[in-house]
C-alpha cells in the first residue's frame, strides 16, 4: 500500500463513524420525544373524544328501554281490548264464543231446570187439585176420599215436575235447542250494538247490575209443544212466559257499555300501537339483537301474567256470585267459554314472542351464538363437500343463492311474519308450524347455498383464469 493510497482507506472507516454517531444522536432524540409523549396528560383528549358518544349511548339505551317496556306492558291490555271489541262487534266471534255452550252438559242442566222451574210457575197443581175435589164434593163421594187426595197434593206436584223435567231435558239436548240457542244468540248480537249504544234490546239485555241474559220465550214454547205431544195436554194453556237465563253477571258490562265507542276505536288501534312501541324500541338499541331477544321474552312473560290474572280473576268472580246464582258450577262454565278467545290469543301471542326471541338469539352477536352457528357452519360444509364428493351439486344456483343469502334469509322471515300477523284466527299450532317452515327453509339455504368455488368465479361459458405458479 502506498502512501497515497492510505488516506483514502481511512477515509470511509471516518464517513462510518460519522454515521453511526448521528444515527446514535437520533435514536436518543427519538426516545426523549416518546418520553415526554408518555409523559404528558391524555385525560382531556380522552374526554373531548369519548364523552358525547358515551353520553349518547346511555340516552340512546334509555329510550329504547322505555319505548319496549311500554309495548310489553301495553300488550296485555291490547289483548283483552281487543278481544272485548271483537265480541262486541263481531257476530261469527261472538256466536262462536256463546254457541257452544248449547253442548254443555252442565249449561243444558242449569237451562233445563229454569226451563222446568218457569213452567211449574204457571202449572198451579194444588189449584186443579182443589178443583177436582171440589167436583167430586158435588157428586156426594165421602169425604175420606177428597181427604185422601188433597194429601196427594206433594207427590202429585213433584211427579209434574219429574215428568216437566225430563221434558226439558230431552228439549235441551235436542239438535233443535242448539239450533235456536245459536239463532236466539246471533239475533241477541245484532242487538248488543244497540243495547251498548243505550237502546233496549228484546232478546239481549244487560240489567243495571252487570247481568247479561238472554230471553227463553222461545224454548219455553218449545217446552210446551213436547209437554202436549207427550200426553201433558195442560201446558197448552201455558201463557207466553219472559223468562230469561243469565249469561254472566259483572259490573264490567255497564263499564264497557259507557265506553262503547272508546272500546270500538282502542281495540281495533291499541295491539298495533303495542307491536309499533316494540319495534320503536328494539330500533333504538344499539344492540339491536340483544333488545329483540329481551322484548320477546318481556312479551311472553306479560302473556304469562295475563293467564295468571284470568285464574285469579275467575276465582274472585265465582266467589262474588256463590250467593247470587243457583249453579255456581254453570257460572264457571260460562266464564271458561267467555274467556276461551283471551286465552287463546295469549297463547299465540306468547308462542310468537318465544320464537322472535329464539331466532334472534341464534342471529345475535353473543359468544355462545357465534359459537353455534360457527359449528352449524362447518357441518353444513362438510355436509356439502361429502355431497359434492358423490357428484351431488347445486352449480350456479348454489352460487347464486351464497351471494345473496343473507337478502333471501330475510325475506324467509318476512314472510314467516306476515302469514302470522295477516292470519285470520292465528293460533299457537300455526305460529309453531310457520316458525319450523321457515327454520326448515333457512336450513335448506345454508345447504344449498354454495361458496363459490374456481370452477365458478369465471363467467358461464368461459374457462377459469389459469393460476400462475
Amino acid at each position: 500500500m502506498t502512501e497515497h493510497d492510505a488516506p483514502e482507506g481511512r477515509k470511509p472507516s471516518q464517513t462510518a463513524a460519522e454515521r453511526l454517531a448521528a444515527l446514535t444522536r437520533e435514536n436518543a432524540d427519538l426516545r426523549a420525544q416518546v418520553a415526554a409523549l408518555s409523559a404528558a396528560p391524555a385525560a382531556p383528549a380522552t374526554v373531548v373524544v369519548a364523552g358525547p358518544p358515551a353520553r349518547h349511548h346511555r340516552t340512546r339505551a334509555f329510550f329504547a328501554a322505555l319505548l319496549i317496556v311500554l309495548g310489553v306492558v301495553l300488550a296485555p291490555v291490547s289483548v283483552v281490548v281487543a278481544w272485548a271489541q271483537a265480541e262486541v262487534t263481531d257476530t261469527d266471534r261472538y256466536v262462536a264464543t256463546v254457541g257452544p255452550l248449547a253442548q254443555d252438559p252442565v249449561i243444558q242442566s242449569a237451562v233445563a231446570n229454569r226451563l222446568t222451574a218457569e213452567v211449574m210457575k204457571q202449572i198451579d197443581v194444588g189449584a186443579l187439585l182443589d178443583d177436582a175435589v171440589s167436583a167430586l164434593d158435588q157428586q156426594g163421594l165421602p169425604p175420606r176420599v177428597t181427604t185422601t187426595l188433597s194429601a196427594l197434593e206433594v207427590p202429585l206436584t213433584n211427579g209434574v215436575r219429574s215428568f216437566v223435567l225430563k221434558a226439558a231435558t230431552r228439549v235441551v239436548e235436542s239438535d233443535a235447542f242448539s239450533t235456536a240457542w245459536v239463532e236466539a244468540n246471533r239475533t241477541a248480537h245484532e242487538q248488543m250494538v244497540a243495547v251498548m249504544e243505550g237502546q233496549p234490546g228484546s232478546v239481549l239485555q244487560i240489567g243495571s247490575e252487570g247481568q247479561l241474559t238472554i230471553q227463553l220465550a222461545g224454548m219455553i214454547d218449545m217446552l210446551k209443544t213436547r209437554l202436549v205431544e207427550g200426553g201433558f195436554g195442560i201446558a197448552a194453556n201455558i201463557p207466553t212466559v219472559n223468562a230469561s237465563f243469565t249469561l254472566v253477571q259483572t259490573s264490567e258490562l255497564v263499564r264497557v257499555q259507557n265506553a262503547y265507542q272508546l272500546l270500538d276505536v282502542a281495540g281495533s288501534w291499541l295491539p298495533w300501537i303495542s307491536l309499533l312501541l316494540i319495534a320503536a324500541g328494539v330500533l333504538t338499541a344499539r344492540n339491536r339483537s340483544r333488545a329483540l331477544v329481551v322484548a320477546g321474552l318481556s312479551l311472553a312473560g306479560a302473556m304469562l301474567v295475563l293467564g295468571l290474572g284470568l285464574t285469579v280473576g275467575r276465582t274472585f268472580y265465582l266467589r262474588a256470585l256463590s250467593d247470587q246464582v243457583v249453579r255456581l258450577d254453570a257460572a264457571a262454565v260460562v266464564f271458561d267459554q267467555l274467556v276461551a278467545f283471551i286465552r287463546l290469543s295469549l297463547r299465540t301471542v306468547g308462542v310468537a314472542a318465544l320464537v322472535v326471541a329464539a331466532a334472534a338469539y341464534l342471529g345475535g352477536r353473543s359468544d355462545s351464538a357465534r359459537t353455534l352457528r360457527a359449528e352449524s357452519a362447518r357441518g353444513f360444509a362438510a355436509a356439502r363437500t361429502w355431497a359434492e364428493g358423490r357428484g351431488v351439486s347445486t352449480g350456479p344456483v348454489g352460487a347464486w343463492l351464497f351471494r345473496h343469502k343473507s337478502l333471501v334469509r330475510v325475506l324467509v322471515l318476512a314472510v314467516a311474519g306476515l302469514v302470522v300477523l295477516l292470519a285470520a284466527s292465528p293460533t299457537p299450532p300455526l305460529v309453531i308450524t310457520v316458525a319450523l317452515v321457515a327454520g326448515a327453509l333457512v336450513v335448506l339455504l345454508e345447504l344449498v347455498a354454495r361458496p363459490p368455488g374456481p370452477a365458478t368465479s369465471a363467467p358461464d361459458g368461459e374457462d377459469p383464469a389459469p393460476v400462475a405458479g
